[in-house]
């Protein structure tokens, strides 16, 4: 028969209950895991502090009001440092008398998984008999006294390995306490699991990790802690790690849109070592990094060519425009001459498209109300779409600004909205869905009711010079709003959906657009004249101003000075530190922007645009104030 996990508590409870001493089980937030009957009995506690759950704060206040520790002046203060010292988890034994003069021992011992357990002895009959015995001391024996003398020196002897085995069991206790605060302060999820895939450790990082699942998962099986979809993620790389070979995944957390990365490493004496980061920001940055070395080398290959192109187009325009001025030139040679001007400048505006494709270009976000973005490029769209074309916009993103370059943004969506438009034809309708992805990404849905991508529009469609409209089409449409998507550390796919009709998904990080405010600014800048400059401007604008010319020397000032409400700081900085450094340092606890005078396409300042709003210099006020969310005006 099969026994269910309620019998077996029920068996457990029942065994713990014939156990002559009271027990106890506390976890790591001081609450009662397990005890048995004579834990009740012996301190007469009521039903509500012996049931799981009970604050152990509660349960010493409650026998610090019965007389239990006899007189106590202050019980908040002998409560509060009880519950210090049960905090620490050192492992102890004391032998007590009670107000009732019965003499109890008590011995705890800390749980690897923290929290402790406790054992409570009634030794009243033994200290009784050991006063009896030396009472009677007189009238032993000299044999017996040789006897009592040569067991005194072996409990010595034992005393002593004991203090030993106790020495090294504090050391150990020492030791885990060491390695579960360094596990719990990094930035990563550690854990171990068994050969069944049941935690029998972890730190308290899955929840900072994964947004959702929870922090202590002690116990738990691994599809139960990760959830259905990411344990399906991860299942292959646990199960080879289970064969005994490590490995690693990267993957997108449904529920969070972060991106995972985890490593598998097996255990020889069974189960599976866990480590699982956070890379989303690593990602970005990646992406846009090898989107920029892809625009670096299409553009050695092509800006060669594009120059001698653009030479022989220059040459063949003005031969045309010549040969159109000939007199007495037949009518059917002129149409002949229109026609090579027409391909002529055709050739032209596709070598200003392709220089847009692989020069680069900055972005330059600013602050941009994301509702108005929508009504203007509502405004921009509607008249290109033929009368039974419908363009309908939903924004289900709150209300606010957002830092974003709007008019690449609004130039992507539109070339997109047009795709759709030569997709339905003559009627149909285009829907734009904006929202945000667990403040992630801001991501824009663009769904038309066409016939959908061909298989090799889905493969091929970010491609340059692919198109599937003929010689209608340059085939750079898609491939700049990929660009553009990349360069700014987001993503772009293509896929049909269910419903039918084609479907294009473009996600761009989300950064809330930095508060208006007047109060204390953080200047980082090495330069003496620069920053002579840039903190006027801030004066100006009603901010006051501290100033750093190091990254090192800047968070100090944050960790001194609460009041800072902006950080303003140029890449290169003096020291070993970079702003990009510090923008890491300060994460999302401050509003950053950073400055630069590099070029676009120069590796620190891809990788600062995927960390902050960067400003290139030189800037004036007016740039740095499109940075700021304005201020909206609210009825007295």
């Amino acid at each position: 028969m099969q026994i269910t996990d309620d019998q077996t508590k029920a068996l457990t409870q029942a065994g713990l209950n014939l156990i002559a001493q009271a027990l106890t089980i506390y976890d790591s937030d001081l609450r009662l895991a397990v005890c048995n009957g004579p834990f009740q009995s012996m301190f007469d506690l009521p039903d509500e502090l012996v049931t799981p759950g009970a604050p152990f704060e509660d349960t010493i206040r409650h026998l610090a009001g019965t007389g239990e520790y006899g007189e106590v002046t202050d019980v908040d203060a002998f409560v509060a440092e009880r519950v210090e010292q049960a905090q620490a988890f050192v492992p102890h034994y004391m032998e007590r008398t009670r107000a009732n003069g019965r003499t109890i021992s008590v011995e705890g011992s800390p749980l690897p998984q923290g929290g402790w357990v406790t054992v409570y002895t009634d030794i009243t009959n033994t200290k009784r008999q050991e006063a009896l015995l030396r009472a009677r001391s007189d009238a032993l024996s000299d044999q017996l006294l040789s006897h009592a003398e040569q067991l005194a020196a072996s409990n010595r002897k034992l005393e002593a390995t004991i203090t030993a085995l106790e020495e090294a069991k504090r050391q150990v206790t020492e030791s885990e306490a060491r390695t579960r605060l360094t596990t719990e302060m990094m930035p990563a999820h550690i854990a171990h699991v068994d050969e069944n895939g049941r935690y029998i450790y972890s730190n308290r990082r899955l929840s900072s990790v994964m947004p959702g699942r929870p922090s202590n998962i002690y116990g738990l099986h691994i599809s139960d802690a990760l959830g259905v979809s990411a344990y399906g993620r991860i299942k292959p790389a646990l199960t080879q790690a289970y064969a005994g070979s490590p490995a690693v995944i990267e993957f997108t957390h449904d529920e969070s849109a972060r991106r995972i990365r985890g490593a598998f490493t097996p255990d020889r004496r069974g189960g599976v070592y866990i480590l699982s980061m956070d890379i989303t920001e690593e990602t970005q940055t990646r992406v846009a990094l090898q989107q920029t070395l892809k625009r670096e080398l299409a553009s050695r290959m092509i800006s060669g060519l594009a120059h001698d192109f653009s030479n022989l187009l220059t040459i063949i325009l003005g031969m045309q425009s010549k040969l159109a001025r000939l007199p007495d030139m037949p009518a059917q040679a002129g149409e002949l001459v229109e026609g090579t001007l027409a391909a002529a400048r055709r050739g032209g505006t596709l070598l200003s498209s392709i220089a847009d494709v692989t020069e680069p270009r900055a972005l330059r976000p600013a602050a941009t109300d994301i509702a108005d973005l929508l009504n203007e490029l509502s405004t921009l769209a509607a008249p290109t779409l033929p009368p039974k074309c419908a363009l309908m916009v939903r924004n289900d993103a709150p209300e606010g600004s957002v830092l974003l370059d709007k008019g690449r943004v609004q130039d992507a969506l539109l070339n997109l909205i047009l795709n759709a438009r030569d997709a339905c034809g003559a009627q149909g309708t285009i829907t734009l869905t904006q929202r945000l992805v667990h403040d992630t990404w801001i991501e824009w849905v663009i769904h038309d009711t066409g016939p959908g991508f061909s298989p090799s529009a889905l493969e091929r469609g970010v491609e340059p010079f692919f198109t599937t409209k003929g010689s209608e089409g340059s085939g750079l449409g898609l491939s700049m709003v990929y660009d553009m998507t990349k360069s700014a550390g987001g993503d772009l796919r293509l896929s049909n959906a269910p419903e039918g009709g084609a479907q294009i998904s473009l996600r761009l990080p989300y950064r809330a657009a930095v508060p208006a405010t007047t109060g204390l600014v953080l200047l980082v800048e090495d330069t003496t004249d620069i920053r002579a400059v840039v903190r006027d401007m801030l004066m100006d604008q009603g901010h006051s101003v501290i100033e750093a010319t190091s990254a090192d020397e800047a968070t100090a000032l944050i960790a001194d000075l609460p009041d800072i409400a902006l950080v303003l700081s140029d890449i290169q900085l003096t020291g070993e530190g970079t702003g990009i450094d510090l923008a890491r340092r300060v994460g999302s606890s401050l509003p950053l922007l950073l400055m630069t005078s590099l070029p676009a396409d120069h590796p620190l300042f891809v990788e600062a645009q995927t960390l902050a709003p960067v400003l290139r210099k030189p800037f004036d006020a007016d740039a740095l104030l499109s940075l700021i969310a304005p201020l909206k005006a609210t009825a007295p």
